[in-house]
């Protein structure tokens, strides 16, 4: 299969209600570079997988609404850990909403995704899935 990456990084606050955390219980920031692959079987007729831009303001869309953001605080995770993987998810499911829509012009061809959150330069989470 092809793939096209693009990237982003979003800003966020949060905490997490179990001892399980640690010292991750208490209110701390973190800030994620994230990688959204689009894999497509062949090319289009111009040789692309996706337009570049447009799967950057696919990526940029979804991650607007949590940039700067107290995710504690956000009515849609209530009861929620947000964790690195539970946000891979949470972008996925943005991004498989946007191909669905036609929001990349791909024609249909983008079969799988994958978003990466770099919680650091030694750790990070994915979430893939074939649409």
């Amino acid at each position: 299969m092809f793939c096209v990456e693009v990237r982003d990084h979003i800003m966020i606050a949060h905490s997490f209600a179990s001892p399980v955390f640690g010292p991750a219980q208490a209110l701390h920031g973190a800030t994620f570079v994230v990688d959204a692959g689009f894999f497509t079987e062949d090319l289009d007729e111009t040789g692309l997988v996706v337009d570049i831009g447009r799967a950057t303001e696919a990526l940029k869309a979804v991650l607007d609404p949590l940039r700067y953001r107290n995710l504690d605080e956000a009515p849609e995770f209530a009861g929620k850990f947000t964790t690195t993987e539970f946000l891979a998810r949470h972008v996925f499911e943005g991004l498989a909403e946007a191909v669905r829509e036609g929001r990349l012009g791909d024609g249909g061809r983008v079969r799988r995704l994958r978003v990466t959150l770099h919680e650091s330069h030694v750790a990070r989470a994915s979430y893939e899935a074939d649409l």
